[in-house]
């Protein structure tokens, strides 16, 4: 179960497992977007310089495969862009695991987000085999951009983003997320200033004008 040391070769975005269920599709939009931007400024050279740095941190599972354990969005918008392949990280390996001593593990540690879009826990089968498969869920989305937008800080504790999405689900309409992001991302604002926001990751208190 020991660290690993960075693979110096790319391996396929295709063959990567996700360890979460859902993304938040218009973060990945966004993730394209800052990808092309930086394509056109930057050219392919820069490009290359840039995956360099941003290497995909796996879990090393049972039948060599990799697990991802971070950056799922980056690597749904790397796919979707054309990338075949990007490095990874291996800072676990844990192959020799049968796959449910796996999962155990990997929930024990918070390594794994076995919830589904409407923030519902599901089992360990439900998690998608491809990033390809992976769900939207727009609250991941509208926690995302509120995280930009300064209504939090970013924060260590794992899937962080998610506990936000899902404080935001009980209280932003998906009507509005789905019709009105703008409006959404402005009802999330004021709720993350609230109290009631106060146990969440990343809180940054009230406004002073509050």
């Amino acid at each position: 179960m020991s660290s690993r040391e960075p693979l110096l070769n790319p391996v396929p975005i295709k063959s990567l497992r996700p360890t979460q269920i859902t993304v938040g599709y218009r973060e990945v939009g966004e993730k394209r977007r800052e990808w092309r931007e930086r394509a056109k400024e930057h050219g392919d050279h820069k490009l290359g310089v840039y995956l360099g740095q941003h290497m995909i941190p796996v879990v090393r599972g049972p039948k060599a495969e990799s697990y991802v354990i971070d950056h799922h969005h980056l690597c749904r918008a790397l796919m979707e862009e054309g990338v075949k392949e990007i490095a990874v990280n291996v800072v676990l390996d844990l192959g020799a695991l049968k796959m449910s001593e796996f999962w155990t593990f990997m929930d024990n540690r918070a390594l794994c987000h076995p919830y589904d879009a409407a923030g519902a826990r599901v089992g360990f089968k439900a998690i998608p085999a491809k990033i390809a498969d992976l769900h939207d869920d727009p609250y991941r989305s509208l926690a995302g951009e509120l995280r930009r937008a300064g209504g939090y800080a970013k924060d260590v504790t794992p899937f962080s983003e998610f506990i936000w999405a899902d404080f935001l689900r009980r209280r932003v309409k998906a009507k509005l997320v789905a019709e009105d992001f703008g409006s959404a991302l402005t009802r999330a604002l004021k709720l993350a200033k609230s109290p009631e926001a106060g146990h969440l990751p990343g809180w940054c208190g009230p406004n002073s004008a509050d």
